[in-house]
């Protein structure tokens, strides 16, 4: 017997069978039911929400966050021969009327929107025409953890989000995430106001990625160049900060590696370059800030290099999982310090002195705590010794076993007991007249000089919760209550230095 489903995909996309967890949402919103799709990166989320609008010949409406995002799945659809289009800040005045016009002949078959075009009335006007004549076939929020402040990515805009339901009654909505741990699911559901949704939760465990996370020399060059030497396809590394991504991709270029760039500074034009050259280039080498990579479908990238700390476990899941999406064996590799989370915690702050409010509403100022809880989160995974893949799958709630891949499954750890030096800790701080991390080790090693890895066995300390930590972005600390119950019976601490 024919499968209508199997001959559209196979019509237009090539493909004659369907990913794991893809067909259950497809089947849910051609029958008109609401579904939340939590499918990993390299999953195959935006064929959930393309193949009805091509089965039904409708349109589809996406919510996209990025400007790279949309403009990369509208060339790739664009190329397939499937009318779609993307309205943002970028596109030219001739394109707009070409689009209005697809748009009013009900040739469009997906439409890309950024949440904040939402609160146009030209759009939200279009949304309600298609829908009272039959034509919107769904509503599609991509990268939905975005509405949820306790997702690695959150954005206001998307809050705004749950008015799809009023503007569009009886049309279906997807919402859809590489990353989403129960609590933001939870919010997704809410805020979208989902209505008996289809809920599609598919494991984020990659068996093909090898994890490894190590501290960042004073010149992290030489391994720079040695993981590049060793890496298959493209690669992707990511830094933090513009200027940074500027820096590095000099760096790399005075090596004779033709690195390019990528961030939100750059020119439009440079920035469609730079995608360009990274989704048809042999073997390309981009050295982008995190914007970079959300929905950007290459399926040969064999080495994904963060050179500072990630900021959330969900959020590096999503970046590293842009690797290996061909199924071989890829390498995710972070170079952090230290230091890393000190200078995130700050720009935080920094972020949320510039706004333009007088004072920071007290939603800002949870952000900024929820932002160090996950900060801190990142940095017990990269310093702590359980397997990497183990602990960030465990940030999303999934529990597994470990992977025998990454660095700490490999390694042979020679634990000793931290405990006496744990004790003279928590007596300073005891002490102490709530000091910061810097002035702790400062006292620290004025009281003993020998000891260099103060700052290593605070934060341990602070993961084992014998020590509490302020999410202000101060960093100053206090004893919790088994702190103080250690310092009256103190117990072993194997640590692995």
């Amino acid at each position: 017997m024919s499968d209508p489903l199997i001959e559209a995909l196979h019509e237009n996309f090539g493909w004659n069978s369907f990913r794991s967890g893809q067909r259950p949402v497809i089947e849910a919103l051609l029958s008109g039911r609401d579904c939340l799709a939590v499918l990993p990166t390299g999953g195959g989320k935006s064929l959930c929400f393309q193949l009805p609008a091509l089965v039904r010949q409708g349109l589809v409406v996406v919510i996209s966050p990025l400007v790279a995002l949309m403009d990369d799945q509208v060339l790739q659809l664009q190329q397939r021969g499937i009318a779609a289009a993307c309205l943002h800040r970028g596109i030219q005045p001739d394109q707009r009327r070409l689009i209005q016009k697809q748009l009013s002949s009900g040739a469009l078959r997906l439409l890309y929107l950024a949440p904040e075009r939402l609160q146009g009335e030209a759009a939200r006007d279009m949304l309600t025409e298609h829908a009272r004549e039959g034509r919107l076939v769904a509503l599609a929020v991509d990268e939905a953890h975005c509405i949820s402040a306790w997702g690695h990515d959150f954005r206001p805009d998307y809050r705004r989000l749950g008015q799809l339901r009023a503007l569009c009654p009886g049309v279906p909505l997807v919402a859809l995430s590489a990353t989403a741990a129960p609590r933001v699911r939870a919010d997704i559901l809410r805020l979208l106001d989902l209505c008996k949704p289809l809920i599609q939760v598919s494991s984020a465990q990659r068996n093909n990625l090898h994890y490894t996370m190590r501290r960042r020399p004073k010149n992290p060059l030489p391994e720079v160049l040695e993981a590049l030497k060793q890496a298959r396809g493209a690669t992707l590394i990511y830094a933090r900060t513009r200027r940074s991504v500027e820096h590095w991709a000099e760096r790399l270029q005075s090596e004779g590696i033709q690195a390019i760039t990528y961030h939100a500074g750059l020119e439009l034009e440079r920035r469609e370059e730079a995608l360009r050259h990274f989704l048809q280039a042999d073997e390309p080498v981009l050295v982008a800030t995190v914007a970079f990579g959300m929905g950007v479908d290459r399926s040969d990238v064999g080495l994904v290099l963060h050179l500072d700390l990630p900021a959330t476990p969900e959020g590096y899941l999503q970046e590293s999982g842009r690797a290996g999406r061909d199924g071989r064996p890829a390498q995710c590799l972070v170079l952090f310090s230290p230091g890393d989370r000190t200078s995130l915690g700050w720009a935080m702050q920094s972020t949320l002195r510039r706004g333009e409010e007088p004072k920071a509403s007290i939603d800002d100022l949870r952000r900024v705590e929820l932002a160090q809880q996950q900060l801190r989160r990142m940095e017990a995974i990269a310093e702590g010794e359980l397997c990497r893949e183990q602990a960030l799958l465990l940030s999303v709630g999934e529990l597994t076993a470990p992977c025998g891949r990454c660095d700490r499954c490999l390694a042979e750890l020679v634990p000793k007991d931290w405990s006496d030096r744990a004790q003279e800790l928590l007596e300073v701080i005891d002490t102490g007249r709530g000091d910061d991390i810097r002035c702790l080790i400062e006292r620290l090693r004025e009281i003993n000089g020998s000891e260099d890895r103060w700052g290593w066995l605070v934060r341990r300390l602070v993961q084992e919760e014998l020590i509490h930590e302020s999410n202000d972005g101060v960093q100053r600390l206090s004893l919790r209550d088994s702190g103080r119950q250690f310092l009256q019976s103190p117990w072993p601490l194997h640590y692995s230095a």
